[in-house]
């Protein structure tokens, strides 16, 4: 079990954070491309689900999974999304990232009169928090394969 990789996205597409912790296959193009990416397919996937799904969805797209990894979504009202990407057995992690969200986000960045919203979060705070919380997960592992 692990997580592999996390973005924060604002609401226009743009990419507030992005690390990773156990990602074994690099994308082969420029993480801007990557982010750009990531978004586009975030709201097809969002826009799809809203539009096929036989029911009205209260909490909408939360995640989906390829034979290799798994992608967790959360939106927050004010449109910030959290991705990450783990392997296969985690089941969900919409705890996680609510936890990230509410947290670790508002308390190091919303809170923080240094940062300022809407630009890429350069937090040392915020980023050693974060990486220590996703290694302190039951489902992280360093040596994943």
């Amino acid at each position: 079990m692990t997580v592999h990789n996390l973005y924060i996205f604002d609401r226009n597409g743009s990419c507030l954070y992005y690390n990773e912790w156990n990602r074994k296959k690099q994308a082969g193009i420029s993480k801007d491309e990557e982010f750009k990416l990531m978004y586009g397919m975030l709201f097809s996937i969002r826009s799809f689900v809203s539009k096929m799904s036989p029911l009205d969805m209260k909490e909408g797209f939360l995640s989906f999974q390829t034979s290799k990894y798994r992608l967790h979504y959360y939106e927050t009202p004010s449109g910030l999304r959290f991705v990450m990407n783990t392997d296969l057995s985690v089941p969900n992690a919409r705890e996680t990232l609510q936890h990230i969200y509410s947290n670790l986000y508002v308390e190091y960045i919303v809170k923080n009169p240094v940062c300022v919203l809407g630009q890429s979060l350069d937090s040392e705070l915020f980023s050693s928090r974060l990486d220590a919380y996703i290694r302190a997960l039951p489902y992280y592992s360093p040596r994943a394969a």
